[in-house]
């Protein structure tokens, strides 16, 4: 059976970022869940779906494609804000964890597939060998969004992605259904300090050892 390897952690910390790299280094599927929500959040700002409309979301989770999965309209504070919302509903969310299950399944003949998003490790495979949890503080991580935003020439204010991602924390640390936290077993890695390239250096000696 492939082995799975699973990045959590909260918003802006850069799993994304840190698993695709880890992807494209070793050559191996990536399943960024995140993405799943987000997606289906499009879906509902595109066909004006209802918050409350159960049938019609599920709707949504069951159609994804991979053009919504790779969309270029995901990320946003609309979209932010409406993801962190269906996520806490448990009927999408075990919907979806069917989705991320079937994931490794389509590849048998990788030495592992790297699945990133905030209850992996816990949730979605709590067998998982290698699971790592990933941190930074908040000011940081709105920094880092707010340059993010800037890049890619977008109007962005830092102290409104600041509140934006502690409201979202709060969200998901205290939520009901699958609160954001690490397993266990997971190896806790703080990037507050740490840029891309010295955090992917420290994920590829978890990942050999």
């Amino acid at each position: 059976m492939v082995e799975i390897i699973t990045i959590d952690g909260p918003a802006s910390v850069g799993k994304s970022t840190l698993a695709k790299k880890i992807s494209n280094y070793y050559k191996v599927p990536l399943l960024n869940s995140g993405r799943l929500y987000r997606a289906v959040a499009l879906k509902m700002i595109n066909n004006k779906i209802n918050i409350r409309n159960k049938y019609k979301i599920l709707h949504c989770a069951q159609t994804l494609t991979n053009e919504n999965m790779n969309s270029q309209d995901l990320f946003s504070s609309k979209i932010d804000k409406i993801a962190s919302e269906i996520s806490k509903k448990k009927y999408l969310r075990d919907q979806l964890k069917i989705y991320q299950r079937e994931f490794p399944k389509k590849y048998t003949g990788k030495k592992f597939v790297v699945i990133e998003g905030r209850d992996i490790g816990t949730e979605i495979f709590p067998h998982a060998k290698i699971k790592i949890f990933m941190w930074a503080d908040a000011k940081i991580r709105a920094k880092r969004r707010y340059l993010q935003f800037l890049k890619k020439g977008g109007n962005a204010r830092l102290k409104r992605i600041y509140h934006e991602i502690v409201s979202r924390d709060i969200n998901d640390l205290n939520r009901k259904i699958a609160p954001l936290q690490p397993a266990v077993n997971s190896v806790l890695l703080d990037t507050s300090y740490l840029d891309i390239e010295q955090a992917f250096s420290v994920l590829k000696k978890i990942i050999s050892e």
